[in-house]
């Protein structure tokens, strides 16, 4: 339970999700069996819909882990669609480039190795569609780069956002937890107020924050 949605509700929208594709389903059991994060399955859905009417060219992700969303994304794009990640930890980094090679997508997805706060403000590329999944304390660094990146019409979606409840009810906060918290909603009330952009919080697997910069 991550105190977003009724356990029922849950429960049932992942019930009428339709199955993956075998290789992400054995990504899924991988990471549950290894205790990896990755993004929920309704939130890869919401993903794949987004994708699906956005039809972005090239993507910007920050936060690999083993390759999971990338896949994602990948699948849910068109061919001549590039999808650049970016992952801090080697180990993460080895098994999504595995991973990933492993796919018919491999040529559309490169793996960035290091910290995003060094490698975001030296890419050259301008996004139209940028996801957010790494450190959560870090969201404001991350959004500030990626206002440099988001190309005008593009989208920013940010994973996490509500973090188990904790960002909407001081009841849940767990005290390690304070300072991401207090940065998480520093981070909401920043895009949501931000001139030029307009926001919305969806309250589906841990939160989701979706971001359009407007022209």
């Amino acid at each position: 339970m991550n105190h977003i949605n009724e356990e029922y509700i849950e429960d049932y929208i992942l019930s009428i999700l339709p199955e993956n594709e075998d290789y992400l389903k054995e990504l899924e059991l991988f990471a549950y069996e290894n205790h990896i994060p990755i993004v929920e399955r309704e939130v890869a859905q919401l993903l794949k819909v987004l994708l699906k009417i956005h039809r972005p060219k090239k993507i910007l992700e920050i936060g690999t882990a083993i390759g999971y969303s990338s896949l994602v994304m990948a699948s849910s794009t068109d061919i001549d669609c590039s999808i650049t990640t970016i992952e801090r930890r080697r180990d993460m980094v080895e098994l999504a480039e595995k991973n990933i090679n492993d796919t018919v997508y491999k040529d559309r997805i490169k793996v960035l190795y290091g910290e995003a706060e060094d490698i975001l403000p030296n890419l050259d590329d301008i996004y139209d569609f940028i996801f957010l999944d790494a450190a959560k304390g870090q969201y404001m660094e991350f959004f500030n780069h990626c206002s440099n990146l988001i190309q005008e019409n593009g989208l920013i979606v940010s994973d996490n956002v509500l973090f188990k409840g904790m960002v909407a009810s001081d009841d849940l906060v767990i005290r390690r937890k304070k300072t991401i918290v207090k940065r998480l909603r520093a981070y909401l009330k920043h895009i949501n107020y931000l001139e030029g952009y307009t926001s919305c919080v969806i309250p589906i697997g841990d939160g989701v924050a979706l971001t359009y910069r407007e022209e």
